[in-house]
């Protein structure tokens, strides 16, 4: 499995070997040794969620509050996906700054995002499949949203058009008005 740490500190990617022949395909999709060797997380994942979007779908910028705050790991099984993490981590070097890259069934990559982020994607194609495991069971009363277009952090989206919201996504604060991480 390649390891990539990204600028900001604590997201990383990983990539699986595959191992290709007439058959078919062959890759180990997750490794505990690796993972914990490249994270330093101590922890365990407690759930798995999976998601399905058709293109132009954007869900995000989510998080959980302290004391119930999630790391995600995240891939796309079938589709393709830009995958956003926000650092807001108030006092970090990087706060307010994101990451993105693309996810998708084809590159089989993977995007660890640590507690601190927020964190969203944009469907790219019809029945985008995306895997979450995450280090902590969903909390309502923790849940919080960041407005996925907020100007202040000139997230980059590739979409042709309007995008497809919950009201709830549609509804969120800017950064500057988001209850964030000490």
């Amino acid at each position: 499995m390649h390891v990539t740490k990204l600028e900001i500190e604590g997201l990383m990617t990983f990539e699986p070997r595959v191992f290709s022949d007439d058959r078919g395909a062959f890759f180990e999709s997750f490794n505990d040794r690796v993972f914990r060797e490249a994270t330093g997380f101590t922890g365990q994942f407690v759930q798995d969620n999976h998601s399905i979007s058709r293109k132009g779908v954007v869900r995000g910028l989510h998080y959980q509050l302290a004391p119930h705050a999630q790391g995600k790991l995240v891939r796309v099984v079938a589709g393709a996906a830009f995958d956003v993490a926000v650092d807001i981590r108030r006092g970090s070097p990087t706060f307010g700054r994101w990451a993105g890259i693309e996810l998708s069934a084809g590159n089989r990559r993977q995007f660890w995002i640590p507690p601190g982020f927020a964190h969203g994607f944009a469907a790219l194609e019809d029945d985008t499949q995306f895997l979450y495991k995450t280090t902590d069971f969903w909390h309502g009363p923790s849940e919080r949203a960041i407005r996925w277009d907020d100007p202040g952090l000139s997230i980059d989206w590739p979409l042709s058009g309007a995008p497809i919201l919950s009201g709830k996504d549609a509804a969120a604060p800017g950064l500057d008005r988001a209850e964030l991480f000490n």
